[in-house]
């Protein structure tokens, strides 16, 4: 079996410089999948770019995503033909859209979908999210079959959370890795 391809899904403005994503993506080769734009989020324009970059992909692919980059792997993997490409998802402080602040400023993306996931998947949330309650990320892990990880008072789980190059991170996309291969 051919390795996999670890596809970036940033969120909402994209992941910085010093995001634990940028970091992964330098340190590792992994491709981050860009959208047309970052800063006014067109659920169709994300939906259809990941459409695109999964389908192109030359072998299966593992998703990390961040924010609304986890609901928009929900979403895709709700609508999509193609989601027996991914192996995996690490699903890191979603942003919930459905919150006032964030529903008027992301318009379009409501609801979130609750289907369960057609892959396995790690979702990790922190208690002091200020985009996510950690009881709706929970919510998020159940509904969607995902393992919960919770990771303490971290924040958004950012560049701001002080996390560096966040290995305990990289060790649970490890841990889909290893489960891929076990099941290719």
């Amino acid at each position: 079996m051919r390795p996999e391809q670890v596809l970036v899904l940033p969120g909402w403005q994209g992941s910085g410089a010093g995001h634990w994503q940028s970091r992964w993506e330098a340190l590792h080769g992994y491709q981050r999948v860009e959208q047309h734009d970052w800063m006014r989020p067109l659920r169709g324009d994300w939906t259809a770019r990941l459409e695109e970059t999964v389908v192109d992909a030359p072998a299966p692919v593992l998703l990390v995503a961040h924010s609304l980059g986890c609901i928009l792997t929900a979403w895709w993997a709700a609508h999509s033909r193609h989601a027996h490409k991914v192996q995996g998802a690490l699903l890191v402080a979603p942003g919930d859209v459905e919150r006032p602040e964030l529903a008027g400023a992301l318009h379009g993306w409501c609801p979130v979908s609750l289907q369960a996931l057609p892959f396995p998947s790690i979702l990790v949330g922190s208690q002091n999210d200020p985009y996510c309650s950690a009881e709706r990320a929970r919510a998020f892990a159940a509904a969607w079959g995902s393992r919960f990880v919770d990771l303490g008072a971290k924040g958004h789980i950012n560049a701001e959370s002080g996390l560096d190059l966040w290995p305990e991170g990289h060790a649970l996309l490890d841990s889909l890795k290893k489960n891929s291969m076990k099941d290719g």
